[in-house]
């Protein structure tokens, strides 16, 4: 399997998060000096705090998704690890930020890190569990899992019209997403969900188990491949 990544943006990013934690540090304990040494400085201090916590939550969406080691790209590398080399995963270069292409055709990644309980009722996806920390993390590090399905349409439409783009007129082969869960403590309980939701673990299997029925041609990955790498 080829593995094509935006190392500059993923650097770049982790350094943004890195830096934000810091500076959202010295900003609250900035609010926290002032309120003690000079009480009529409030409305200083105040703003410092709230300035401090938002800076915090973005450092540390940041730092989660960029800074952390290993990455959700290299849990995914990792994962898939052993695929054939007609495989290219890119990261971070595409419309998506971890796009899939091989004889199997074409698959946009959703990963998700969190761990607990994972459930679709009501045409919505819920998480719940996962412990002290990762309710801590839901309410206050943005990792809450969102709405996956309509992130599958945005992502799968913006990968389509990239295509539609470069192929000249030509066809654009089917794209299909998933939702791969990167923490093997996550249960799953997809119910009728109309997006498919596995874990990692189960990943490479599945991808092997899908291009035994060839939605690709070689030819046609090649000619994915070299839109794809020219970015």
């Amino acid at each position: 399997m080829k593995i094509i990544k935006n190392e500059k943006l993923i650097k770049r990013n982790g350094t943004i998060g890195n830096w934000t934690s810091l500076v959202a540090l010295l900003v609250l304990g900035g609010g926290m000096y002032i309120s003690f040494t000079r009480p009529d400085w409030f409305v200083y201090s105040l703003a410092c705090l709230v300035i401090g916590f938002v800076m915090t939550q973005v450092g540390m969406y940041m730092g989660n998704r960029w800074g952390r080691s290993p990455r959700r790209d290299e849990k995914i590398d990792a994962g898939l690890k052993g695929l054939h080399s007609e495989f290219s995963i890119y990261h971070y270069t595409t419309p998506t930020s971890h796009l899939l292409v091989g004889p199997s055709g074409i698959w946009v990644i959703l990963a998700y890190q969190q761990i607990g309980t994972v459930t679709f009722e009501k045409n919505r996806w819920k998480i719940k569990g996962g412990g002290f920390m990762q309710s801590y993390m839901r309410i206050f590090g943005q990792e809450g899992i969102g709405r996956p399905d309509l992130e599958a349409e945005t992502e799968v439409a913006a990968i389509k019209n990239f295509l539609a783009k470069k192929m000249e007129g030509k066809a654009v082969p089917e794209i299909q997403s998933i939702m791969v869960f990167l923490n093997d403590q996550v249960v799953i309980e997809p119910g009728e969900a109309s997006i498919r939701a596995i874990k990692l673990k189960q990943l490479k299997g599945f991808i092997r188990e899908t291009a035994k029925q060839r939605k690709l041609t070689s030819a046609q990955v090649q000619d994915l491949n070299h839109i794809l790498e020219a970015q």
